[in-house]
């Protein structure tokens, strides 16, 4: 299979021109539909308006704003004229929003006012308190020195801001020539995109993703699902990250296929817009599916037209996929595994894998990528069905993180091969399951324990939702198990019916010395449960019980 040499806006012109006429968008909460000859229109207004500003090819600028059209146009339009899309977590507050504009030199900042009842301007205001005195387009900030334009996505003026129209005003200045000019000075290898990794251990890191890495991402990610512009992709996971933004959008768009997008996730409107959309593939992480299953008016609002879809984002329960495949109705759902700085699926399950391989493994290596497990302390490659930590290279692998040569080396060593992180274990077939990451293992008096395998038992418990395993410091054994579970609603169930469940068909070592019940995990917004929180509570309850 070629590997695509184009630009994302050449990408989305070449399927304006080959099905002009069909649906590209659909925002049914907004009642808006666009053609992909409309959306291609649009972005080059917005593109003209980007012009603009000011922004050059290769500047940097931000959009903090859930999935909105504007954010979709922004991704697109970026893409003609060359600036480079900074993608900002949702859920950001002022602290993190200045290191992020600070670090990634953006000189333009689009944002929404607000988001779930926070005010983004209010924390805009904080960190840069002369928007109130600064003319538009030429922001002087103390603390942010490169920051320039600020854009929000309102209708309502703000000092020191534009408007979402006021840029599409501002790009009636710039000729067509003139984009075109900007349009045939990219290069398919330009960085076209940045996104900042979660953060779970140190300060968030730039990951530079060129045209190249995501539109070949996300058509491979298009072909494993067997999209066509046949099909209706709904898209409720976050822009801001590469799910929503490479394999949602950039996978839609490289077949044509028509996106129905929800501004934020909820299981009601995601099975009602898969309902009256006739959506035939859904996007999700585990904790979406598992909301959409149980929700109170499921039978109502139960899919009939699903054919696939994608559950990436953390491990994915062997009885939620069976559900999403036997009830759901979604035969051809795919497992995708990667990470951003792969830009990013790695490994993916096919629409004809057999079912077990879809439950049991996160798929085999895509096509023009290599994939290799090695022993962490050595690097040496290990046998089939040998744990050990994987490692991929290709076009797929990200051009660095910005501003930090000593993170890309440790990340990506003098061969080119990128070091996930992740313990995984490949079969003779090329099948790999991933068991966890290498700084989540379990070592428990020498034993290794990997949590993946206590959650999927424990998966199985009638009463249990969901289930998180984290190991935590203890003095006789080094670490000892904890399992942090949901239980199901209007159920009774006690640590005592766990460890009941557990014994005898699990190794004694492996059952949790520790259970307690929760309500909810902490996540990120892009729906990552983030278990070193969890650890970082469970040490903090031993402290206050001793």
């Amino acid at each position: 299979m070629p590997l695509l040499e184009e630009t994302v806006g050449e990408l989305l012109e070449r399927q304006a021109e080959s099905y002009p006429d069909h649906e590209a968008l659909v925002y049914p909460e907004k009642n808006l539909r666009k053609t992909y000859s409309e959306f291609n229109e649009m972005t080059n207004e917005v593109a003209k308006g980007l012009m603009a500003l000011g922004i050059d090819k290769g500047e940097h600028m931000a959009v903090w704003s859930d999935n909105k059209p504007e954010w979709l146009l922004s991704q697109f339009a970026s893409g003609k004229m060359g600036g480079v899309l900074v993608t900002v977590n949702t859920n950001y507050r002022a602290q993190e929003l200045e290191y992020l504009l600070k670090q990634s030199d953006a000189s333009t900042l689009i944002l929404a006012e607000d988001f779930k009842g926070t005010s983004y301007i209010n924390i805009l205001k904080e960190i840069c308190p002369e928007l109130e005195t600064s003319e538009k387009g030429d922001l002087q900030s103390a603390r942010l020195p490169f920051l320039k334009n600020v854009v929000v996505l309102s209708e309502k003026s703000h000092r020191g801001c534009y408007t979402w129209q006021d840029l599409l005003d501002m790009g009636l200045t710039i000729s067509d020539e003139e984009l075109n000019e900007r349009k045939r000075s990219l290069s398919y290898r330009d960085v076209i995109n940045m996104q900042y990794t979660s953060g779970t251990t140190g300060f968030p890191k730039g990951v530079m993703l060129s045209h190249y890495n995501i539109v070949n991402n996300g058509n491979q990610v298009a072909d494993c699902m067997r999209l066509t512009e046949e099909d209706r992709l709904c898209i409720p996971v976050p822009f801001f990250h590469c799910f929503g933004c490479v394999l949602g959008t950039m996978a839609a768009v490289s077949k044509g296929t028509t996106m129905v997008i929800l501004e934020q996730f909820d299981p009601e409107k995601v099975l009602r817009a898969v309902k009256e959309e006739k959506c035939t593939a859904l996007h999700g992480v585990p904790t979406m599916f598992i909301a959409e299953l149980n929700h109170p008016d499921y039978e109502e609002l139960k899919p009939t037209t699903l054919r696939t879809g994608i559950m990436a984002g953390s491990t994915c329960p062997m009885e939620v996929m069976k559900s999403v495949i036997d009830d759901m109705g979604a035969e051809e759902i795919t497992i995708a595994y990667g990470q951003t700085e792969s830009s990013p699926v790695i490994t993916q399950t096919k629409a004809d894998d057999p079912i077990d391989l879809r439950v049991s493994s996160v798929g085999r290596v895509h096509p023009n990528v290599e994939v290799k497990v090695i022993e962490p302390a050595t690097g040496e490659e290990v046998e089939p069905g040998i744990p050990g930590e994987l490692c991929t290279r290709g076009y797929l692998v990200m051009e660095g993180y910005y501003k930090n040569e000593e993170a890309t080396s440790a990340a990506i060593d003098p061969d080119g091969w990128l070091h996930t992180g992740d313990i995984a274990v490949m079969d003779e077939s090329g099948y790999v399951e991933i068991t966890g990451r290498i700084k989540d293992m379990i070592i428990r008096g020498g034993e290794n324990v990997y949590p993946r395998e206590i959650e999927e038992f424990l998966y199985q418990h009638p009463d249990v939702l969901d289930v998180q395993v984290v190991g935590i410091p203890d003095e006789k054994y080094g670490e000892e198990i904890m399992a942090w579970i949901i239980p199901k609603q209007n159920v009774s169930i006690d640590e005592s019916d766990i460890r009941e469940f557990c014994s005898g068909k699990i190794s004694k070592h492996k059952i949790p010395r520790y259970i307690t019940f929760t309500e909810e995990y902490p996540m990120t917004a892009s729906g990552k449960i983030q278990k070193f929180r969890l650890r970082e509570d469970a040490l903090e309850m031993m402290n206050l019980k001793s």
